[in-house]
């Protein structure tokens, strides 16, 4: 496997703080002009992603957290925020007369939708509910969306019509694109 160059390394360090490839790339050091391609090529790179899969295990163990754990965690904040499960608070109630404090537990509701909002989207981005990036390359690499099915069948009708229309009109039908 071949070895990361200074940079590739940085752009692992980069990569681990936020999963933007894009602005890992640019942090390492890479042109902000060609950042979004570098960065998806080099995670495309096997010692590039192995590194990152293994740092990632290496940070799992470390903090003792699973995405299990991360996922369970973010449910109940959603179910907390929107009042779905009661929370404790922990008051302390002054005497003033008396020279005292007491703790009291108290159990209540909270309602927080901006934050079980953020707690969703965050779920969602990481069951790829969302779709951030679309990728409109057809399999040949070019930007023509290859048809399929019906539109497939419906492409063939309308190229047979546009090659007996060319025809028709006297002009020629192998026409290329490069």
């Amino acid at each position: 496997m071949k070895k990361m160059t200074p940079k590739q390394k940085r752009f692992v360090e980069e990569y681990l703080i936020d999963l933007n490839a894009t602005q890992a790339a640019i942090r390492a050091g890479y042109s902000e002009k060609t950042a979004g391609q570098i960065g998806e090529e080099n995670l495309k790179k096997p010692e590039i992603a192995n590194e990152i899969q293994r740092r990632t295990i290496e940070r799992m163990k470390r903090t003792e957290l699973s995405q299990d754990e991360v996922i369970e965690k973010l449910r109940d904040l959603v179910d907390i925020c929107m009042g779905k499960k009661p929370i404790k608070v922990m008051t302390i109630v002054k005497n003033a007369r008396e020279g005292t404090a007491t703790s009291v537990e108290v159990e209540g509701a909270m309602f927080e939708p901006a934050a079980a909002n953020r707690a969703l989207e965050l779920l969602g981005r990481h069951m790829r509910m969302f779709i951030d990036k679309v990728d409109l390359t057809s399999s040949d690499g070019s930007l023509t969306p290859v048809p399929s099915g019906m539109d497939a069948f419906y492409a063939d009708i309308a190229g047979e019509a546009l090659k007996e229309e060319l025809i028709r009109r006297g002009l020629p039908t192998d026409i290329h694109e490069e």
